[in-house]
């Protein structure tokens, strides 16, 4: 399984960008995916979540409003299209695949140990 993360670049503060993930070697329709990030210095963070079964996303508080996660299963690909970037956004992004077709609880979709395959990681840059 390889999960290939694109979409990075340099975005000036206000702009938009969106990320893509290809994945090869298993199917994103029936697994949980989700976006994590790790700033400069700082520890890696959550960022949003797509469930199996219901589809249902999740978003950390930071980006909720601003930032959409979504799958197209065609394409077996996950995205996250990023509106309103403010420099905090400045970070690596990383996606990641649960291994379990089953659907995790609400409280769990942030933990990254509930992730099974991860990305190489795209760096976003928010700056003037």
């Amino acid at each position: 399984v390889q999960l290939q993360a694109s979409g990075g670049g340099l975005v000036q503060p206000g702009g938009s960008r969106r990320l893509s993930c290809v994945v090869s070697g298993r199917t994103i329709s029936s697994y949980t995916m989700g976006w994590f990030r790790r700033a400069p210095g700082k520890e890696l963070e959550w960022v949003s979540s797509i469930n199996t079964g219901d589809n249902r996303s999740y978003y950390a508080d930071s980006v909720r409003g601003r930032f959409t996660i979504s799958r197209d299963n065609a394409k077996n690909t996950l995205y996250l299209q990023m509106n309103s970037l403010k420099p905090e956004d400045t970070a690596v992004y990383y996606c990641a695949q649960r291994k379990s077709p089953n659907r995790i609880v609400q409280s769990m979709v942030g933990v990254p140990s509930v992730y099974d395959y991860w990305g190489q990681g795209t760096l976003v840059t928010v700056s003037s």
